[in-house]
């Protein structure tokens, strides 16, 4: 499966944005999809997870309560819904596919697919 991470841009802090990763292939539904964020210098972070069927949801005690990540099989994508952004957000969002029913909170278990990043600028 091939994903493709879509949305990012810069807002205020308090400010929203909905993040795309809409993915290629007819399996789209056998893949958990986790969300990753990257800044300079530092190792890539776990978000939040959805799980194949989206029933199951996990996220990082950082983001737990703000973000939110759903799919939608139908159009292969899955989404993560960011509010009450801080400038601590601000990084390169990517999304990962897993061969797994619900997906992986660490980039210590490989995924099946990385897409490209997009970028979310956070300003005080």
């Amino acid at each position: 499966v091939q994903l493709q991470a879509s949305g990012g841009g810069s807002v205020q802090t308090g400010g929203s944005l909905k993040l795309s990763c809409k993915a290629s292939g007819r399996t789209f539904s056998s893949y958990a999809i986790s969300w990753f964020r990257q800044t300079p210098g530092k190792e890539r972070e776990f978000v939040a997870a959805v799980s194949r069927g989206g029933t199951v949801r996990r996220y990082s005690d950082s983001v737990k309560g703000r973000f939110t990540t759903s799919r939608d099989n139908a159009e292969n994508t899955v989404y993560l819904q960011m509010n009450s952004l801080k400038p601590e957000d601000t990084a390169v969002y990517y999304c990962a596919a897993y061969w797994t029913v619900t997906g992986a909170t660490s980039t210590s278990d490989d995924p099946d697919s990385w897409g490209k990043g997009t970028q979310v600028t956070v300003s005080s």
